[in-house]
């Protein structure tokens, strides 16, 4: 029944825009594509496909499940795919297309024409029952997309039945003995009603999908260590996503935005993250070795984008914390969302024999000020007889600073009255330590959710000096919300580690809903600034652990004007020399992102830093005091 209903609410809105009078067949059924095969013919330097566009019925949640209908292409007589056929050539060839339309409007599609073109006009608008041919040259080797629009040119995609019209596009180098051993991964977001820049609210009705599939249906990936492993992200969605992958840094080999791809060469710098900020419409790749087992993570790190999937019949999800779940990974996470597992060798879950471990307690526990509905939490840090909780407003969390190449054990204690977790995002560590709930370990080896008066101990040992974070991986928009969050700084001699000249910059959500339209800025709304000192040197770590809010813009201004740092790191990964300059003191970010600056003022004066949305507004602003 609860198919049928989510099917109808969808037909009605055909069946008023045709007309009553008019004859509606049952649409085909929408099957996945997994962008491993290309669509089309290619002969003697000719790609020939022929696209149709046509309504069907689409199950991002797995076939049993309620469904969609929308529009989509297919190949002239196969069924409609979500994404639409991937088109996958040499450089140099020749694509010979024919798109029909079989829509009762008119349909405009993009992308089907040479690529590697700054500018130049490649849309193609197509009657209503009406068949368009196009030729041109594939162009540049690189990461594309074609998509469809249906209505005016000047329109975008309907944010209902048009937003998975689209579908990869890929040109391979022309002296390539055969297509690279790569994944295509195409993201698209679908919603019950239109979303202005891609913001998505708590009670919106969406589908963030990856290859036509919402977690936890999302394919799972298999690799052994040592594998060669390469992703194409291609964000075909109005959205912004953070892509993050747990345990692992990857390289970015190129970035586009679907008209011209920047592939850098191999002798170039590389960079080197383990969070890659998608913006709407643009492309990248990575490539990444795996040389440690188990289950991993690759997800967008805007967390209302792996929240939950509704369902899609309109009933009501029961509160997070309100849920006794089996598998908090499976049950408590949707949208973009992919697992990993690396075959070879794994966390035992028990230290080496006399191996000495620096040990301390990160416990979580509720605040009196807290409600049901937006609580209050915070995390308390011992060592010894040591204890470090948050500042007066009990926010933020208290900065982990450890020792590079020393072993740590950081037992997780639950005072909540609710499971969670604790990743330790961007620590390259064994999985089973990873601190997703549920998933985090092996097949034999579990790492479960920490629950009530429970505790778990995490093991590792940091490998690089740099800027982490660490947050909850269960119930992570309430949790994070509430004040779970936290620096971890990893450095080589904490003993010589000055808070003064070495400064955190923890940008993360206010705890009140009334307070969503600012940001906090070391755990309060009005920070009181910084004091330093004429020709000095800091250096400041940002950190950005906003639950949502992927475009915010940081910046460090005398007066109107950017003064000049020069970038230290990313992710905690020292920067190459080349890219390791003098810049003006502006940096867009992404939610999972950490900046490392250097800071020195040759004179004295009142600086400001500021941080702001995409859009320019100002979310926090602190005073800098140069004396």
């Amino acid at each position: 029944m609860r198919t049928t209903l989510a099917l109808a609410s969808v037909v009605c809105l055909f069946v008023s825009e045709r007309g009553l009078g008019a004859k509606v067949e049952a649409p085909g059924r929408i099957a996945v594509n997994d962008n491993r095969a290309s669509g089309g013919t290619l002969r003697d330097g000719v790609l020939t496909v022929r696209l149709e566009a046509r309504e069907g019925e689409w199950h991002p949640d797995g076939e049993s499940a309620p469904g969609l209908l929308v529009r989509a292409f297919s190949e002239a007589g196969k069924p409609l795919t979500i994404p639409g056929p991937m088109l996958r050539v040499p450089e140099g060839t020749s694509v010979h297309a024919f798109v029909t339309n079989t829509l009762p409007e008119a349909l405009v599609v993009s992308g089907l024409a040479q690529r590697g073109l700054a500018t130049g006009a490649d849309t193609i608008r197509i009657a209503p029952g009406a068949t368009s041919e196009t030729r041109f040259i594939a162009g540049a080797p690189g990461t594309y997309y074609y998509r469809g629009v249906s209505g005016a040119p000047s329109g975008t995609n309907d944010p209902t039945v048009d937003a998975e019209l689209s579908g990869a596009f890929i040109v391979d180098p022309r002296d390539a003995p055969a297509p690279a051993r790569d994944r295509v991964f195409l993201i698209s977001l679908w919603s019950n009603h239109a979303l202005p820049g891609g913001f998505v609210g708590r009670n919106d009705l969406l589908r963030f999908t990856i290859n036509g599939q919402s977690w936890p249906n999302t394919e799972r990936l298999s690799y052994e260590l040592g594998d060669t492993v390469r992703f194409r992200i291609i964000n075909a969605s109005t959205a912004v996503h953070p892509m993050h992958l747990h345990g692992f840094y990857f390289d970015v080999g190129s970035r586009g935005n679907g008209n011209v791809d920047s592939v850098y060469a191999s002798e170039t710098p590389r960079y080197r993250v383990v969070t890659e900020r998608a913006a709407a419409g643009r492309t990248f790749t990575m490539t990444w070795v795996p040389d440690r087992g188990g289950h991993w993570l690759f997800h967008c790190h805007d967390n209302r984008h792996v929240l939950r999937n509704a369902p899609l019949d309109g009933a009501p999800l029961p509160a997070e914390h309100l849920q006794h779940v089996t598998n908090h990974a499976l049950e408590m996470m949707g949208g973009l969302v992919m697992g990993i597992e690396v075959h070879g060798r794994e966390a035992s879950g028990v230290a080496p024999a006399g191996n000495a471990r620096r040990a301390l307690r990160l416990v979580a526990q509720p605040d009196a000020s807290g409600t049901d509905a937006q609580p209050s939490y915070r995390y308390v840090l011992h060592e010894g007889a040591r204890s470090t909780s948050s500042n007066a407003s009990m926010l933020p969390g208290p900065t982990i600073v450890l020792k590079r190449g020393e072993p740590v054990s950081i037992t997780v204690v639950n005072r909540l009255a609710e499971a969670t977790a604790v990743h330790w995002h961007g620590i390259e560590l064994e999985s089973y330590f990873d601190g997703v709930a549920d998933f985090s370990g092996s097949r034999a080896h579990i790492a479960h959710a920490i629950a009530p008066r429970d505790s778990f101990e995490a093991r590792f040992t940091p490998p690089r000096a740099g800027t982490f974070m660490y947050h909850p991986h269960a119930d992570e928009v309430r949790q994070q919300q509430a004040g779970l969050t936290g620096a971890l700084l990893v450095v080589d001699n904490p003993a010589r580690f000055d808070s003064t000249h070495d400064i955190v910059l923890l940008l993360t959500v206010p705890r009140l809903d009334a307070d969503s339209g600012a940001v906090l800025v070391n755990g309060s709304l009005i920070p009181a600034g910084l004091d330093l000192r004429v020709g000095e040197r800091y250096r400041l770590r940002i950190v950005d652990i906003h639950t949502f809010r992927p475009s915010m813009i940081a910046r460090l201004l005398r007066d109107s004007s950017l003064v000049d740092w020069r970038a230290i790191a990313k992710d905690g990964m020292d920067l190459p020399a080349a890219r390791a300059t003098v810049r003006p003191a502006v940096q867009q970010m992404g939610n999972g992102e950490t900046y490392d600056f250097e800071l020195s003022q040759a004179v004295a004066g009142d600086l400001r830093f500021t941080v702001s949305s995409g859009a320019g507004a100002l979310l926090a602003s602190m005073p800098v005091r140069v004396r």
